[in-house]
């Protein structure tokens, strides 16, 4: 699906350079969050009216960033594999269009860490309750899945809201981060998988904060996370926390930067109380450290400035 993004302004660099099509980081890792850029933008005797975009399958919302250019956020897949196109195309007041496209190529994966069977190097080996790691029924299977589809819905939902933070992201507790995105995790030498998220240490009972300014999608309880809260910031953006104890929000709560959320827990699959925070590009999981780094025109100049509950500083 592409989005149009309409454009009160023309675009006026220098005649005779040609549009062009460009990603930060240059080389981004698998489940990263990117910023997408046109520039060199020609003939401002014909300026651009409407942008559409897309990559991985998600829409690109396109914005003035200054300078002639225009920005947008994208994700690369965690199961990034051969290659990611990414294509936009312009709509000149003529009516003429242009098409750019950037490949990001990315090694073949035969195998994903999923299934390696706990043969991960430098994999973290933890021990949960057996529940979670003993071969599921098929009645748990589907509602993995049923659980899994919900929250991928959530993504594609914000693709449509518009963009409801000004200011920078958050994390979302004031303390020691125990795993981070994309480490291996082996459940009872069992299991093996890819860590989607990044934890937090805490005890029960110990606050939760929002990482910034959105509504709250969802307020439910899953087989592997636990107790959830998944809060949508728009233009593309959800954050999800995990494993609470005991949620203090309700679904269609807007809830500000820094607002207490929810409470530290240990439901779902885990080893011990703690939070798990996580992130969405539409549809697609990304690291959600990626937020804290958003700059503008993503976030405003004065960005650094907090307000509400200071939440939890970097």
């Amino acid at each position: 699906m592409c989005v149009a993004t309409i454009l009160s302004f023309a675009m006026q660099p220098a005649i005779g350079q040609q549009p062009r099509l460009t990603v930060e980081p240059r080389l981004p890792a698998a489940g990263s969050l990117v910023r997408l850029t046109i520039d060199r933008e020609a003939r401002h005797d014909d300026s651009v009216v409407a942008v559409t975009g897309v990559m991985a399958g998600e829409p690109l919302h396109f914005r003035p960033a200054g300078d002639g250019k225009l920005e947008a956020l994208g994700a690369v897949p965690v199961e990034a594999s051969d290659s990611i196109v990414a294509v936009a195309e312009l709509t000149r007041q003529s009516g003429q269009r242009d098409t750019l496209r950037l490949v990001l190529p990315y090694p073949h994966q035969p195998v994903p860490l999923s299934q390696t069977r706990g043969r991960a190097r430098g994999a973290s080996r933890l021990r949960v309750d057996r529940r979670f790691t003993r071969p599921m029924d098929a009645a748990t299977e589907a509602r993995v899945e049923r659980e899994n589809e919900l929250a991928r819905r959530i993504g594609r939902r914000a693709q449509d809201t518009p963009q409801l933070w000004t200011v920078a992201f958050l994390r979302p507790r004031e303390a020691r981060v125990t795993s981070r995105f994309g480490s291996g995790r082996v459940f009872n030498g069992r299991v093996s998988s890819s860590h989607l998220g990044v934890d937090y240490r805490g005890l029960t009972g110990d606050p939760i904060y929002a990482a910034n300014r959105g509504v709250v999608a969802l307020v439910d309880t899953f087989f592997l996370a636990g107790n959830v809260v998944y809060i949508d910031h728009g233009n593309g953006i959800v954050t999800g926390y995990f494993h609470m104890s005991q949620p203090e929000v309700t679904a269609g709560d807007t809830v500000e930067r820094g607002q207490e959320i929810g409470r530290v827990g240990a439901t779902g699959r885990v080893t011990g109380p703690h939070l798990h925070w996580s992130a969405r590009f539409g549809a697609l999981t990304i690291d959600p450290a990626d937020l804290l780094s958003l700059g503008p025109p993503f976030v405003a100049a004065t960005a650094a400035t907090e307000h509400g509950k200071k939440g939890a500083s970097k």
